[in-house]
């Protein structure tokens, strides 16, 4: 319990003056009640504005500035004693001077004090949310106390204070009167102790949870503490080596300025804080236990310390603590002059707390791009971004440190390797991985990309190996970043040659099987790389092995070829690009056809490949004399593999050309186009053979045995085809079109056809170029000749054969591959006697009784009898003959009842006849066209339909030729049709 020692002594027991102080105060208050008033607001002010809440805080600064004063480690006890939170402290104990800074409203005892925190003598009002009765005792048991209670009964006796304190409902301004007391001293160990009488309402749970968990903060921004015990909890602060410091559990790095304020910058602070020129710096940056930077990320709710928490928000990824000038509330920096001079400073010493961690980890203090968390954010990330740009700190892939805004990063993942070779500005991107590349533009980095990393690589000189080291440090990515290969297409390739080319899709990779084969060869545009710089990536990239067929379709060598003739007559030596070619068309199975490459002839004059025959050729002997082709070299033939000659074009056959996916007629053969054209739909498959047409028209038989001894170049012709298509319109066998003879054993057309003089040749090829195996119209003028020869009376053809001619025309005719006005009727025809005569009265038979009554030298038969008719021109016999059945007494008898006509409808496969006949013993029709007269005959049809006969076979016979002209009510005719069509 305190005692107040003024009442008793009034003279030795009061030390610290309370007595004047209070006098003086009461006094001014009984002058002036507005003095009272003003007091009253100024301390409300403080306690529900920047100093609410705030109590531990301000606690302990006191305890830090009075470790300060004595020199001497401060530390902090925080305990609950009875209803009493005490505060008790290490340093300078309590004074007269600190008791009237205390009784004073903004007069703080510290301001000649450089290194103190506290500015303005109100941070002890913010107790007053603790405790309405608060006491300060000393070492000695000495101290103060300052009570509501005490000074409502002091301001009682004024009054006008008293009025205004009842106006005030009670509210009144508790430190402006101390009393002396004398107490038990603070616990051992302690020179001061802060004793709080709990406020009604005030918990002290969450009072002492509020303390412990801003002592690390606190230790960490006020350096002259190093230990804040809170109820059984003690957090240390140790200092360590290298600028280290672990706070409890926690370490930071902390790197210091300190500088002196311009003369603007002081002149810019308040009068009490203008002497205090200095001003000092630290940032603050969490780490690991092992020294790894932990940066603080953006959203971590970090504000600026001065050196306690302000509400100053910040993004940094370290912590600022400074002497910056502050609002009277301690919550906001005044923007004053002095405020930007540190602020300012900041920046340099951001780059010295970068310069303090490990090169991996630099990094990561960049801040991170955003918006500024308050106008003082803005500020500081200004000044720390300029400082990082123009400082020299981004470890190198070459190693040493880079200017930052000089500085470039390659942007490929896993890039350690590939930066360290290169000849760049490069940052080390182990040092950068992971680091946004927002962060890096704020820096002022240049990205360097895959395709500016392919142009700045075109102009360097380096060995093989070191091209290879590039490639093998560059694949690994390929795999992470989809589109890279399509990014760095134009990648640099070092030739064997000495040279450099942009993009390795123009390069072709050195193999042994054509090395021997390309040393010396001089061709522009064919880009053999250097072996030392062979990398699987350069095959990823569009490089081709100089395997021999890869190489024949490099267009480089290929406009060789082309030029070669040109280059050959100019004077330039082509023997090592023919010997080249030929040496790779030697290795391969299927090479391109190479037919513009150079090569000698007989006489030693340059000329292209696919116009030379070989010496020794099957087809030379076949070729037409004006051919424009040439004899090889016989040296030249006699050097080189015959299959590699052949293969560049060299005639030596009839060259096989196979396309399995055709899209047009682009194989450079003769009138392809024109069979193209002439298709319904293209072709799935093409096959084609070479300088068909060099071939002389006389040396065809021996041409056509060529083709038919060789598998490849027989299965072509026979095969429905362009090759097929180009003989039957081109060859000629004695002068004449295949379609003009006959094969040798086709002996029924003999009277027709003479035999095709093709002496060697088989049957299969005959047939397959058109030489006649059977009759056949397929055009026109296949119609044309076959009518000139029935109509040739030198020729001596059967009965059999002219019907079977004249039925083939008649063929040709319904399926539409005659038309029968492209023809020109003839003048004469063979008739069914076998004889030639005028067409004058000759017609065409239509039904087989009307050749009872009709002369066999006037008519013609076979095929269908009206397209014949009108391809003869001739008219119809059913239209000429006019004959009715003469009356005579047959009798009725049944189809079915007759043995003969049971027999023949089986053996021919119909069925018999439903009904009946008339049959006669002789029957005879009256005539009346082309004759006038009786004439007997074997069967005939009356008027009705009904079938008279002597011989009942004439008449089915006669009843089945109805099938093609069936007659009214010919219910039967139809069923034998159907049937013999199923």
């Amino acid at each position: 319990m305190s005692t107040d020692p003024a009442a008793a002594d009034p003279v030795g027991a009061d030390p610290f003056g309370t007595r004047a102080l209070r006098g003086a105060v009461l006094d001014a208050w009984a002058a002036s009640p507005t003095r009272f008033r003003e007091d009253a607001n100024a301390e409300e002010d403080l306690l529900l504005g920047g100093y609410a809440g705030a109590w531990f805080v301000e606690l302990a600064q006191n305890a830090a500035d009075a470790a300060r004063t004595a020199g001497i480690p401060g530390r902090v006890l925080v305990r609950l004693v009875a209803d009493e939170l005490r505060v008790a402290n290490t340093g300078a104990p309590l004074d007269a001077a600190g008791v009237t800074a205390l009784a004073s409203l903004r007069a703080s005892a510290k301001r000649d004090d450089t290194g103190s925190v506290g500015r303005f003598g109100v941070g002890f009002a913010a107790v007053l949310a603790v405790s309405h009765e608060p006491r300060i005792v000393r070492g000695d048991g000495h101290g103060v106390r300052f009570s509501a209670s005490a000074t409502a009964s002091a301001v009682g006796t004024l009054p006008g204070p008293a009025a205004e304190l009842t106006r005030r409902a009670g509210q009144l301004p508790v430190l402006r009167l101390a009393w002396p007391v004398v107490e038990e001293p603070p616990p051992a160990g302690y020179d001061t102790e802060v004793r709080l009488p709990l406020a009604s309402g005030a918990d002290p749970g969450p009072l002492l949870a509020d303390a412990a968990a801003q002592a690390p903060d606190l230790l960490l921004g006020l350096p002259d503490l190093v230990e804040v015990t809170v109820g059984d909890a003690t957090v240390r602060r140790d200092d360590e080596a290298d600028g280290r410091v672990r706070v409890g559990g926690r370490s930071w790095l902390l790197v210091r300025s300190t500088g002196t304020f311009d003369d603007d910058a002081a002149g810019d602070q308040a009068v009490e804080q203008r002497g205090r020129r200095e001003w000092a710096l630290t940032w603050a940056l969490p780490s690991a236990a092992d020294g790894t930077p932990e940066p603080l990320p953006p959203d971590a709710d970090e504000v600026l310390h001065a050196p306690t928490r302000s509400d100053e928000r910040l993004s940094l990824p370290a912590r600022l603590i400074a002497t910056v000038p502050l609002e009277p509330d301690r919550r906001r920096v005044r923007d004053t002059a002095a405020t930007r001079q540190v602020l300012a400073a900041a920046g340099p010493a951001y780059l010295d707390l970068v310069h303090a961690v490990a090169p991996a980890a630099r990094a990561g203090l960049v801040p991170a791009p955003g918006f500024p968390r308050s106008t003082t954010d803005a500020a500081l990330r200004e000044a720390v971004l300029a400082a990082l740009r123009d400082g020299q700190w981004l470890p190198a892939a070459a190693g040493g440190t880079l200017v930052a805004r000089r500085a470039q990063w390659l942007d490929l993942p896993g890039s350690g390797a590939l930066a360290a070779l290169l000849d760049l500005p490069l940052v080390d991107p182990d040092a950068v991985r992971g680091v946004p590349a927002g962060v890096l533009d704020e820096l002022g980095l240049r990205r360097v990309g895959p395709a500016e990393l392919a142009d700045r690589l075109l102009g360097t000189e380096r060995p093989g190996e070191w091209w290879r080291s590039v490639y093998a440090a560059i694949e690994p990515a390929v795999d992470l970043v989809p589109g890279l290969l399509d990014e760095l297409r134009a990648l640099p390739v070092p030739l064997a040659d000495g040279r450099v080319v942009a993009g390795p899709a123009t390069v072709l990779l050195p193999v042994a099987e054509t090395a021997e084969l390309l040393a010396g060869l001089d061709v522009p545009g064919l880009h053999l790389a250097d072996p030392a710089a062979v990398h699987p990536l350069l095959e990823r990239l569009g490089a081709v092995a100089a395997e021999p067929a890869s190489l024949l379709e490099v267009p480089a060598l290929r406009e060789a070829v082309e030029r070669s003739v040109d280059d050959a007559e100019a004077g330039l030596d082509t023997a090592p690009l023919a010997a080249a070619v030929l040496g790779l068309l030697a290795l391969t199975d299927a090479g391109p056809r190479l037919g513009a490459l150079a090569l000698p002839d007989e006489h030693g004059d340059p000329a292209r490949a696919d116009e030379l025959v070989l010496p020794d050729a099957a087809i030379r002997p076949l070729l037409a004399p004006d051919a424009p082709v040439g004899v090889l070299d016989a040296d030249v033939a006699a050097r080189f593999p015959r299959a590699a000659l052949v293969a560049a074009g060299v005639l030596d056959g009839f060259g096989l050309v196979v396309d399995d996916e055709p899209l047009g007629p682009d194989h450079d053969l003769h009138d392809a186009d024109v069979w193209w054209d002439g298709l319904d739909a293209p072709p799935v498959r093409f096959v084609g053979l070479r300088d068909l047409d060099l071939v002389d028209d006389d040396a065809w038989p021996a041409a056509l045995a060529l083709l038919g001894a060789d598998r490849e170049s027989r299965a072509a012709v026979l095969a429905d085809g362009y090759v097929r298509w180009w003989l039957r319109a081109n060859v000629l066998l004695g002068g004449r079109p295949p379609g003009h003879w006959r094969l040798a054993t086709a002996s029924d057309l003999a009277a027709l056809y003479a035999p095709a003089p093709a002496p060697g040749v088989d049957d299969a090829v005959l047939r397959a170029v058109g030489v006649r195996a059977a009759l056949a119209v397929d055009d026109p003028e296949a119609a044309h000749d076959l009518l000139d020869r029935l109509a040739d009376p030198s020729r001596a053809p059967d009965p059999a054969t002219v019907l079977a001619a004249y039925e083939a025309l008649a063929d040709a005719v319904a399926d539409g591959r005659v038309d029968p006005a492209a023809v020109d009727p003839p003048q004469r025809v063979r008739v069914l006697d076998a004889s030639v005569v005028p067409v004058d009265d000759v017609v065409v038979l239509d039904a087989p009784w009307l050749a009872a009554v009709l002369p066999a030298a006037e008519v013609v038969a076979g095929g269908g009898p009206a397209v014949l008719a009108e391809l003869l021109d001739l008219p119809l016999a059913s239209d000429y003959v006019d004959a009715t059945v003469e009356p005579d007494a047959g009798r009725l008898v049944a189809w079915s009842a007759m043995p003969d006509v049971v027999v023949a409808c089986h053996t021919l496969g119909v069925p018999v006849p439903p009904g009946d006949l008339v049959l006669h013993d002789e029957l005879a029709v009256v005539l009346r066209r082309p004759d006038l007269g009786r004439r007997t005959v074997a069967a005939w049809p009356d008027g009705a339909g009904r079938w008279h006969a002597s011989d009942p076979l004439r008449a089915l016979v006669g009843l089945l030729a109805t099938e093609r002209a069936p007659l009214p009510h010919d219910g039967w005719t139809a069923g034998v049709r159907a049937r013999k069509n199923s």
